[in-house]
């Protein structure tokens, strides 16, 4: 791939990139030399002429995604070192860890210096997922990059467009049957790329599942959003009384489900439900629950709706905080990645202001070590959570 054109950053305009944040807002440039089309490598430049970054080129507000601060063509070699680091990070979190934990993400984006791309590892099956044309038109370097970095440890390459569509493609290997079984700290779970959201599970939240077993133990728990059900499998395996999933999705509760069963959990014990939320802990007795857990979808994609966002995670944990019993536990989550940590503590902390009840904050959680993000890229780190102890 070469370069198609040079854009040039206004004065004052330059320092963001220095500073290695990997987005090119539109705003930023003074001058674009060429026609790049959307995917497209170009080289970024200072108004005199100054090398400051290689980019993949898009026509939105992020103008240009950065992937190299290196005067460099992204060859094989380029992505093999991307990739090993990548790798590289990951074992020296413990991952794989045999017998316990196969499914992690491998590359996240602009966490590992690789913006619009998402690798996630399910035993041997790698899923990719891009979210811009430039990854998307590198994706064969991509995925010699991964079989020479990742060797045996990759069985099968999938791949899916950056639009969306369910059509995804093999790169590698032969596509399992699906679903097939992945392990998650020693519990089972039913992995569907093609039926699923996203790449068909979300490890992001594979530490704040082990930190509720913590808090469960002969207490009757609801699981809100439940999609796969994994809250709900880790409070069975931490010894909770029963456990209640709801998701408005029927394709989620059959998952949710399956996975109960896989790890031996009654689903006539711990039933799961199809109810949209808001209307379910509207309409639930007072005192009925000791543990809920809120893990709603992204509110809000941008800016512009960043503010219904806010008011929707305020109803929604206030009705949680009003039904809940004395002395319960919430663990409550936002995965919009515009929604900062500081709008949804606020937005938290409104809920509970109309309630009446006594709230302390128990810990602060965000995404598992393996969703990585840049020191240089707040944008990165999405996953905000709370441990609130609720009580009269």
């Amino acid at each position: 791939m070469e370069t198609k054109a040079i854009i040039k950053i206004r004065t004052g305009k330059v320092e963001a990139i220095r500073r290695f944040h990997p987005w090119v807002f539109s705003g930023a440039i003074k001058a674009i030399e060429g026609d790049p089309q959307e995917g497209d490598l170009v080289r970024i430049e200072t108004n005199h002429g100054v090398f400051l970054a290689m980019g993949h080129y898009g026509k939105g507000s992020i103008a240009a995604r950065i992937i190299s601060w290196e005067d460099r063509i992204p060859d094989a070699e380029f992505w093999e070192n991307r990739i090993q680091s990548a790798w590289n990070y990951r074992q020296s979190l413990g991952l794989p860890e045999a017998g316990n934990t196969n499914v992690f993400r491998l590359i996240h984006a602009e966490g590992d210096l690789c913006p619009g791309l998402i690798a996630d590892y399910f035993d041997g099956i790698v899923v990719l997922e891009f979210h811009s044309a430039g990854m998307e038109q590198a994706a064969d370097l991509i995925a010699a990059a991964l079989l020479d970095v990742l060797g045996e440890n990759i069985k099968t390459i999938v791949a899916g467009s950056k639009k969306g569509e369910s059509n995804m493609q093999i790169l590698y290997g032969e596509e399992p049957e699906l679903p097939f079984t992945v392990l998650e700290n020693g519990l089972k779970f039913q992995i569907n790329w093609r039926e699923g959201q996203k790449t068909g599970f979300f490890n992001d939240q594979r530490e704040n599942r082990k930190k509720l077993m913590n808090f469960v133990k002969d207490k009757k728990v609801l699981n809100m959003f439940s999609y796969t059900g994994a809250f709900s499998v880790y409070a069975k395996a931490a010894g909770a009384s029963s456990v209640i999933s709801v998701d408005a999705s029927l394709k989620a509760i059959e998952l949710a489900k399956n996975n109960l069963i896989a790890n031996g959990y009654s689903i006539e014990e711990n039933p799961c439900i199809e109810s949209d939320a808001m209307e379910y802990l509207k309409s639930m007795p007072d005192n009925e629950f000791d543990v809920i857990v809120l893990d709603p979808p992204a509110y809000a994609k941008r800016s512009d709706a960043r503010h219904n966002a806010i008011q929707g995670y305020k109803r929604l944990n206030g009705e949680a905080i009003s039904k809940i019993k004395s002395g319960g536990y919430l663990f409550t989550f936002s995965c919009s990645q515009v929604v900062e940590r500081h709008h949804f503590n606020s937005a938290v902390m409104a809920g509970a202001l109309g309630t009446g009840r006594k709230v302390r904050v128990v810990d602060q959680l965000s995404q598992a070590p393996c969703h990585a993000h840049s020191l240089f890229h707040p944008e990165g780190f999405y996953l905000k959570g709370l441990i609130l102890y609720v009580e009269d």
